[in-house]
């Protein structure tokens, strides 16, 4: 139900600007008839705009979800491991996506629930369903952005007054969330390669005492590296410990 829920709200947002300029009277298809009574079709520039905002909708999505700290906790997490390869790109962003929408079902279930259903049931307009919808992205945006990261782009855009949380603007809060979330996810990738870092120490030293200093010791250290993932059941806890770092 969370997951339909996730996919109603994408869908929406795809479809409301459209709905929007449709409201507003705009036309996507100009039609021109010359004097020789051929017409000649063209599109009007507020599509042009239409289309290039759609291609960005996805970036921005992902920006204002959990999405940026899962996937760079699982990328160090395989170069920890030492797979460069294993598991694939596209199983991870699969992973982190899935993930995503896990983490921010609550979120998107108060959306769905106080701004598209009330917009559907035409009891909103679109102007009110937005509002409704920006509040729950904003307070959880606002839960896992550092202070410091939000004063930063707020003295850099010269505002230096913002009375209450209600009142942070996007363009503010979301290059700030961007900001706090790489700084997370690079301090659990950090905690994540010390056990593996402490094996590849142990492995290149047992080999150097050895005299095998020919030997790569990441080809020893990777079978125990993978040995200790899997003995400590390691999916479960990076998954689970990413899941619970937001609503801790």
């Amino acid at each position: 139900m969370r997951l339909s829920s996730w996919v109603a709200f994408v869908g929406v947002l795809l479809w409301l600007p459209s709905v929007a300029y449709a409201q507003g009277g705009f036309e996507a298809l100009s039609v021109t008839t010359n004097a020789n009574g051929a017409q000649t079709y063209s599109l009007t520039l507020q599509v042009l705009v239409l289309m290039t905002a759609l291609t960005l909708l996805p970036s921005l999505v992902l920006a204002m979800t959990s999405f940026t700290r899962i996937i760079i906790v699982l990328s160090l997490l395989r170069q920890a491991l030492g797979t460069s390869t294993t598991p694939s790109s596209q199983v991870l962003v699969a992973l982190a996506l899935f993930m995503t929408a896990f983490i921010m079902a609550p979120v998107m279930d108060t959306i769905y629930r106080d701004a598209v259903t009330p917009y559907m049931d035409g009891k909103e307009d679109i102007t009110q369903a937005l509002e409704r919808a920006q509040a729950p992205l904003r307070e959880f945006m606002l839960a896992q952005t550092r202070e410091t990261d939000l004063r930063l782009f707020a003295d850099l855009a010269h505002r230096q007054k913002i009375n209450t949380p209600a009142e942070t603007p996007f363009t503010l809060l979301v290059p700030a969330f961007v900001t706090s979330e790489l700084k997370t996810g690079f301090q659990i990738g950090f905690l994540i390669f010390i056990p593996f870092l402490v094996i590849d120490l142990v492995v290149a030293s047992l080999l150097m005492s050895m005299g095998m200093m020919m030997l790569s010791p990441l080809v020893i250290s990777l079978p125990f590296k993978i040995m200790l993932f899997v003995l400590v059941d390691g999916w479960a806890l990076v998954i689970g410990s990413l899941a619970t770092s937001f609503y801790a």
